[in-house]
């Protein structure tokens, strides 16, 4: 791609792989957590080469220096050759725990309610409540 070539900023940092949809980038843009020279941007500004941003998402805090654009989303070993990381190591360690563990919206298993068979067991081990016998 040619380096005079006009880039918009939700596009290219979806391209390199620091939101998982353009629609994040956008959402992220508009919300103010993406940062250029300590002011929000809008997501249609124009990229160059040599910009650095700071953007924070919920995983954690980047700021990168644009080497090169980067018009379509590419294999992510290919897409981190377009920008350069100056992340210090205190903002990457910000949400370190969020990468290991996540609420997916569905119970882990072998938690939660016992299932109608272990209720069973339950009520054989315990005695039936409901039915004494004299």
């Amino acid at each position: 791609m040619a380096q005079t070539e006009k880039l918009r900023l939700d596009k290219y940092l979806w391209a390199i792989r620091i939101f998982k949809t353009r629609s994040q980038a956008t959402a992220a843009c508009d919300e103010g957590k993406v940062k250029f020279n300590g002011g929000s941007v809008k997501p249609a500004r124009q990229v160059g080469v040599g910009d650095k941003y700071d953007i924070k998402t919920q995983a954690r805090r980047w700021t990168i220096e644009v080497t090169a654009l980067l018009n379509n989303r590419v294999a992510y070993e290919e897409a981190i050759k377009h920008y350069v990381d100056l992340t210090s190591e205190e903002d990457k360690l910000v949400n370190k725990h969020l990468g290991t563990s996540f609420y997916t919206g569905k119970r882990q298993s072998k938690t939660g309610r016992p299932t109608k068979k272990q209720r069973r067991g339950l009520e054989d081990f315990f005695g039936s409540e409901g039915s004494e016998e004299e």
